[in-house]
């Protein structure tokens, strides 16, 4: 039997940790989540998680910042990271500009409120790949 894949859940809002926790539970992943940046980082670089879930904003270190120091460190920078957010100056009709530069780190980025199935589905393709 194989293993579950880790995902660390990163949002500063309690209840949409608990939700997007219920999700990937119910889908089959082991879940740990953190309240914001300084901790996903500490947590990703004591125990590395298989993926990450990341809003992008948070008090003190936002998610872009998280995601480029994640993504820049050589020893970090392949795990794949799922933006989840709903900050929207870089939306298009229906996903994120790529070409937006806090971006450009991340590895896909889905809007809030997104759907279990959406983020289920995203996160299960990076996984994957």
């Amino acid at each position: 039997m194989s293993e579950k894949k880790k995902i660390l859940v990163v949002d500063d809002e309690p209840d949409h940790c608990a939700l997007v926790q219920r999700i990937l539970e119910k889908a089959g992943f082991e879940v740990e989540v953190a309240y914001d940046g300084h901790e996903c980082l500490q947590k990703v670089r004591s125990v590395p998680p298989d993926a990450i879930v990341l809003d992008v904003v948070m008090p003190d270190i936002d998610g872009h910042s998280v995601c480029k120091a994640i993504k820049t460190d050589h020893l970090l920078c392949r795990i794949p990271i799922l933006i989840l957010t709903a900050e929207t100056t870089a939306l298009t009709a229906t996903r994120f500009s790529k070409d937006h530069a806090n971006y450009a780190n991340a590895d896909d980025y889905l809007r809030k409120p997104a759907s279990a199935e959406e983020i289920t589905r995203c996160l299960t393709a990076l996984l994957n790949r």
